[in-house]
């Protein structure tokens, strides 16, 4: 079985309590990203519901790409690409 690795972006307080959690499962949250993958892959859908409340309305992609160009500037994402922005922003488009 060939191994590639992935990065996932996420709020510094989410994963340390992410990574506690894991620990208190007696895993890594990489063990638990893989249980997570492998769950979608089997069951062809996320493994729970996700849903938006009424209220809320989507987002804008322009403030979108403002707010990752932000964070790329300020070195808060160096692994994010302007390529990739641009990426996201067209996805954003297309999902209108």
């Amino acid at each position: 079985m060939t191994q590639i690795s992935m990065t996932v972006i996420m709020d510094s307080q989410l994963k340390k309590l992410f990574d506690k959690l894991c620990a208190e499962f007696g895993m890594s949250a990489n063990t638990a990203m893989n249980i997570f993958a492998k769950a979608v892959v089997q069951r062809r859908k996320i493994p729970f519901e996700i849903r938006a409340d009424k209220e809320t309305s989507y987002i804008d992609p322009m403030l979108a790409f403002q707010e990752m160009r932000r964070r790329a500037e300020s070195g808060e994402t160096p692994e994010l690409s302007l390529e990739e922005i641009n990426d996201e922003i067209s996805k954003a488009r297309s999902d209108r």
